[in-house]
C-alpha cells in the first residue's frame, strides 16, 4: 500500500514538531511494510542556515520515506492538487485539521473534485483540546462553520491517538467525524544502553524544561512554581522560542527567582540529542495547557528520568506507578512540593525511582498493540473505500 501524508513540517527541518514526529516514528515502525510519500512545506530560512541536506521541489529519501518539500511559490491551491494527482497512491493521510497552508488546500481540492478518489484518513494530532482550540479561537471557529457547510470534511476515516483525543474531536465535530479509529501515537525507539543517572545527597535538584517555548508549553507556570520552592533548584531550559513576547515576559518572572533556584536557556536541542539531555536531569517538568501524545514525556521516562507534568495529557496515573505526577494546573502548590519531594529522596530511593521510570517508559516503546492499531487504521479506511 501506498501512503501519501500530507504534514505542514517534516524532518529534517528546523520547524519540525510533534505531529512530524508522530509520523517519523510511526514510518519508522511500518515502513517497511507501507510505502510512504510525503508531501511538506519547504524550507525557512533556519533550515537553510542549517545547511539541511534535502531540496525544495523534489522528492528526497529521508529514513524509509520519499519527502517533496513543497517550496512558498508552489504551494497554490492548483499546484498542490497538480502534484498529489501525479503521485501514485491507495490512501490520503491529512496530518492536520486547521493548516492552512496544506491541509485546508488538499481539502478544498477534493470537494471540488481535482484529486483522484482515494480513501482519506485524517489525524488532527490535539488540534480539537481545549485549549487547542482557545489559541485564535477567532479563526478558527468561523472555519469550522465553513467546513461544515461546505462538507469538506465528508466521508473521511478520522484517526485519534486516545480515547481522550477522540472525545474532544467529537465534543467539536459530533458526527462529522465518523468512522472514528484509535491508533495510539508511537514512540521514538531509544537506541543504546540504559541511563542510570546518579545525585549526591545536597545536591541542587536538576529540573528541564525541554518544548518549544510558547503559551501552550506553560513555561511561565513552570517559572512560577519554582518561585514556590524552598529547595536549591538547577533549571534548565531546552526549546526554541516561537512566541517571542511570551518569552519575553517568562524573562521577566525568572529575573523574580529566589537565589535557591538557577536557571540557564540552553537553547534548542537537536533531536537526537534529546534523550542525553533529558537523562542528565533529575526531573522532567512540563506543565503543559495540553498534548496530543508528549513525545518528550516517553523520551524521558525511556531515560530513566521522572516526569512531572499536568493532567491535560493522556499521561495519567504517574504516582501510583511510581515515575513521577501528574497534577491539576489550578494547584501550583502541589507542583511546588513535588519538587521538594524528588529533591529530598535519599540515593537509594532516587536509584529505584530511575529505575522505574526506565522500566515504564520500555514498556511503552515495546507495545505492539499500538503498532498493529495504526495498521489496521489504514487496512480498515483503504478497505471501506
Amino acid at each position: 500500500m501506498t501512503i501519501l501524508a500530507i504534514v505542514r513540517h517534516y524532518l529534517p527541518l528546523y520547524q519540525s514538531g510533534g505531529p512530524a514526529r508522530t509520523l517519523a516514528n510511526l514510518i519508522e515502525r511500518v515502513g517497511d511494510e507501507f510505502q510512504f510519500r510525503i508531501v511538506t512545506s519547504g524550507l525557512d530560512a533556519r533550515d537553510e542556515a542549517a545547511g539541511q541536506e534535502v531540496r525544495s521541489d523534489r522528492w528526497n529519501r529521508v529514513g524509509k520515506a520519499d519527502v517533496y518539500y513543497v517550496s512558498p511559490a508552489n504551494r497554490s491551491i492548483g499546484r498542490l492538487a497538480r502534484l498529489i494527482s501525479q503521485v501514485p497512491h491507495d490512501l490520503l493521510y491529512i496530518n492536520s485539521f486547521f493548516d492552512s497552508v496544506l491541509t485546508v488546500k488538499a481539502v478544498v481540492a477534493r470537494r471540488m473534485g481535482w484529486l483522484p478518489a482515494r480513501p482519506v484518513v485524517l489525524a488532527p494530532r490535539g488540534e480539537f483540546s481545549p485549549a487547542a482550540l482557545a489559541i485564535d479561537r477567532w479563526r478558527k471557529m468561523p472555519y469550522l462553520a465553513l467546513a461544515r457547510g461546505l462538507g469538506l470534511y465528508r466521508n473521511m476515516t478520522w484517526q485519534a491517538s486516545s480515547e481522550l483525543e477522540a472525545r474532544d474531536i467529537q465534543r467539536t465535530l459530533g458526527r462529522t467525524a465518523a468512522p472514528m479509529v484509535i491508533a495510539p501515537n508511537l514512540p521514538r525507539p531509544v537506541h543504546g544502553e540504559a541511563h542510570t543517572g546518579h545525585r549526591s545527597a545536597g545536591d541542587a535538584l536538576r529540573v528541564v524544561f525541554l518544548a518549544r517555548i510558547a503559551p501552550m508549553k506553560n513555561l511561565d507556570f513552570a517559572v512560577r512554581v519554582l518561585r514556590l520552592v524552598r529547595v536549591p533548584v538547577s533549571f534548565s531550559i531546552y526549546g526554541p522560542v516561537r512566541d517571542a513576547g511570551y518569552w519575553r515576559e517568562c524573562q521577566r518572572l525568572l529575573e523574580c527567582l529566589p537565589d535557591h533556584v538557577t536557571v540557564e536557556y540552553r537553547g534548542e536541542a537537536a533531536s537526537a540529542d534529546v534523550p542525553d539531555v533529558l537523562a542528565a536531569h533529575d526531573l522532567f517538568f512540563l506543565p503543559t495547557q495540553g498534548e496530543n501524545y508528549g513525545h518528550a514525556i516517553v523520551e524521558a521516562l525511556s531515560a530513566g528520568t521522572p516526569v512531572l507534568i499536568a493532567d491535560t495529557t493522556s499521561w495519567r496515573a504517574l504516582e501510583e506507578a511510581g515515575v513521577g505526577w501528574d497534577l491539576p494546573l489550578d494547584a501550583p502548590e502541589r507542583f511546588a512540593r513535588s519538587i521538594e519531594h524528588a529533591a529530598g529522596l535519599g540515593a537509594g530511593e532516587y536509584a529505584a525511582w530511575r529505575a522505574r521510570a526506565r522500566a515504564y517508559g520500555a514498556a511503552r516503546l515495546d507495545d505492539e498493540a499500538a503498532v498493529e492499531a495504526n495498521r489496521r487504521l489504514f487496512e480498515r479506511a483503504v478497505a471501506r473505500s
